[in-house]
Order: C-alpha cells, then structure tokens, then sequence
C-alpha cells in the first residue's frame, strides 16, 4: 500500500524527475540498481514504460497481488501558490488513475496539496477517476494539516472515505521543505475532521540527527481510533529499530505492510539486532525481488496475514 511511481516523462506522462546534488544523485542510482534497473535508463526515452513493467514483473512474481501506486503532487507555498524548482519528482494523479484503469495490480493513490486554487475541484476529479487513498509528504510538500484553511478539504476527505497516507518522521531521499511538518502531531487536524490517516513510516527516524516521533505516533493511536501507521521502509537498515514493536498487541491491529519501493531493502541490521535469524537473513537476502524481499523479512520476523491484508478496511472501495 505504499509503492512509489516515477518517470522523466519524454513519453507524455506528464512526469519529471530532477536528481540534483551530491547525495541524490548517487542514491538514485544506487536505488535503480537495487531493484534491478540500470542507472542509465533513468535518461531512456521509454524509462516511464521500463519502470512500469519491472514493477508488474515485480509484482506478479511476489506473494503480493496488488499495489497502492503513489502520485506526487507540486510543492505549493503557504499561500497556495506553485514554488517552482522546488521537489524532486512529479507525478501526475491523471497518470496513475490512467495505469490503474490498464492494469489490475494496481490501486491509485492520488496527490493534492490541500492549498491549491483547485485543490478541492481536483479532489472531486480523482473521486470520480476512482482514486483509492491520498499521499502526501507534509514536511516536503509544505503542508502543514493543522492549518485552518484546509478544514473543507479534510473534511470533503472523510465524507468520501478516501483515507490519506501521510510521511511522518524523517526524510533523506526527498528534499524536505519544513522539516517541522515531520510531527505527527500536525496531522491532528484531518484526524479531528473524521479523515483516515496512515502514518507512513510509523513516525521514525531516518537519519542519526532526526527527531524520533515513534512514541508520539504511538500515543496518538490511543486518541484517534481512525489513525494508523505503515511499515513501508521499516525493513531497512536506518528505520528498523522499531519494527518489531509493530506487532505488539494494540500496534499490530493498526500498521499495514507497505514497501516505499524503490527504497532500497536490507536485513543486515535486524540480523545484527538478533531479531532475524542468520538463515532467515541469508535466504532473503538472496532474493533479488524486492518487494517479495521486504515480504519475506516480515514473515521472519512473525507478521501474520492480516498485516498485509488489513488495509483493506481502510482503503476507499473502487468505483464507490
């Protein structure tokens, strides 16, 4: 329930991709290689289509037989207003509407920043295309949910039942705007207005430097019965420290698989933590599928079924 689309859009997509500095760009590449593609076919004419069908070979290879496919919207300024060279990546809601309607794996999740001029005209064009969830990165969209202004747009959210799947915690692999709106705490307004929120990431730390916001996420869960979390990204080396408390009775109920692909997945510090087992570790390290990878830790680790299907309850039914 947490897959990242992206493309250069010079087939029409309506996609760009902008990998900028000294960090990026090599994590870029490195993500390409990690899941199987080259670094040079992020300059192909047809790397939007390449992109596409690795990640349906992907899935149709794995124990998984769907996908929330991520838009990601422009970042807008406190005034709603479009701050250009801003982002990393867009990705059109048109587009991912477009691939979920060609193929059957894939559930759209559409992206709209609340403080767009059209923001709620756009939200009713995605409920009609049949847009099942809403992502956003508030601390690198620049939105901060508390904000008043959003009120209807939240609340038009919870009227249609479209839960949104909101970044919390860190963010290294996307450049952050306000990191203030890394709290979860500033999802408490959508939350007040009948909004189903995922926390992504369950609220943890990404970099040694990064406030870690796990505990607070944990407490807001006993406030708001319409909260949850994600466990996309936690099967890596610099999040994992609180995976295994997701399955903790009062946690486990709450937290829905997701992957964050193509964020590159490793069991190495698990292994070291003594919470995978050493043939656990090597028989999952051995798979070069991904998404199957990161399914597979979790199963080591005791994820019962219902950690991968319970999202369901969640989701917003298609075609409703």
């Amino acid at each position: 329930m947490h897959v990242h689309l992206v493309g250069n859009g010079r087939q029409g997509s309506g996609c760009w991709l902008r990998v900028r500095g000294w960090w990026h760009k090599p994590l870029a590449n490195f993500m390409l290689g990690h899941i199987g593609l080259g670094h040079t076919e992020l300059q192909a004419e047809d790397f939007d289509r390449i992109y596409v069908e690795h990640l349906l070979k992907q899935v149709r290879e794995s124990s998984l037989s769907k996908l929330v496919l991520l838009a990601q919207d422009w970042v807008y300024d406190e005034n709603g207003k479009k701050m250009e060279g801003a982002g990393s990546f867009y990705v059109p809601n048109e587009y991912v509407l477009k691939l979920a309607r060609e193929h059957e794996e894939f559930l759209p999740a559409v992206s709209i920043h609340p403080g767009r001029p059209d923001a709620l005209d756009e939200l009713e064009r995605c409920l009609e295309g049949g847009a099942v969830m809403l992502k956003l990165l508030p601390n690198c969209h620049n939105v901060n949910g508390n904000d008043k202004r959003y009120t209807k747009f939240w609340e038009r959210m919870a009227q249609a039942e479209l839960p949104f799947l909101a970044h919390t915690g860190g963010e290294h692999t996307v450049p952050v705007v306000n990191e203030a709106y890394s709290d979860p705490r500033t999802l408490q307004l959508p939350l007040e207005c009948g909004v189903k929120v995922i926390a992504a990431h369950c609220a943890t730390k990404s970099g040694l430097g990064d406030p870690e916001y796990f505990h607070i996420f944990c407490e807001m869960l006993e406030k708001h019965p319409n909260l949850y979390g994600d466990s996309s990204a936690l099967a890596t080396l610099n999040r994992c420290a609180n995976l295994t408390k997701c399955m903790r009775p009062g946690l486990a109920e709450r937290v829905f698989h997701g992957s964050d692909f193509p964020v590159p997945i490793f069991g190495h510090r698990l292994k070291l933590r003594g919470e995978l087992k050493r043939d656990d570790f090597s028989r999952c390290q051995a798979i070069r599928n991904v998404i199957e990878r990161d399914y597979q830790i979790k199963r080591a680790l005791g994820f019962q079924d219902e950690h991968f299907t319970q999202v369901w309850k969640v989701l917003r039914p298609v075609g409703k």
